[in-house]
């Protein structure tokens, strides 16, 4: 067993507590700098408005309706059932992670796509937003024998 001592005077705890001030503003200013990175990475993934929706998705290649047939608020689950986990699988091949959101309503916009191609039943395309930001999207049928995949247009 170790016993440890110190003496301790008022210019020791002084110095003490600025050392220890120093130390917590370097870990503020270093959180700080990582959550600033973070939004910058997202920051082409601005949802705010439905023209930057629109152009998101055409940026991929999609041809959409111009405006929503469905918008519909929706809570992300703190635990994912197996269905969820495999939209999640989708979502982190394209960068998303939507474990960071479980708990949180998002709102789903859902637009008609007009260009799938050799497909002829209804394609839609969705875009989960959280505080205007993309956090999922994905392009699927909602037919029996239908598909879900990632915004990537498919190679023909």
């Amino acid at each position: 067993m170790f016993i440890f001592t110190a003496k301790l005077n008022k210019k020791k705890a002084v110095l003490s507590l600025i050392l220890l001030a120093v130390i917590l503003c370097a870990v503020i200013v270093l959180v700080g700098r990582h959550d600033r990175a973070a939004a910058n990475a997202t920051a082409d993934l601005l949802a705010k408005t439905n023209e930057q929706r629109v152009a998101y998705l055409e940026s991929f290649g999609w041809e959409v309706e111009t405006e929503p047939v469905e918008t519909q608020s929706i809570v992300i689950p703190r635990q994912f059932p197996a269905v969820y986990e495999e939209y999640n699988k989708i979502q982190k091949d394209q960068g998303f992670d939507l474990e960071d959101y479980g708990g949180l309503e998002a709102t789903r916009y859902t637009y008609k796509v007009l260009n799938y191609p050799d497909y002829n039943g209804d394609v839609f395309a969705d875009l989960i937003i959280y505080k205007n930001c993309i956090i999922a999207a994905d392009i699927h049928s909602i037919t029996l024998d239908g598909f879900i995949h990632g915004v990537e247009f498919p190679e023909q």
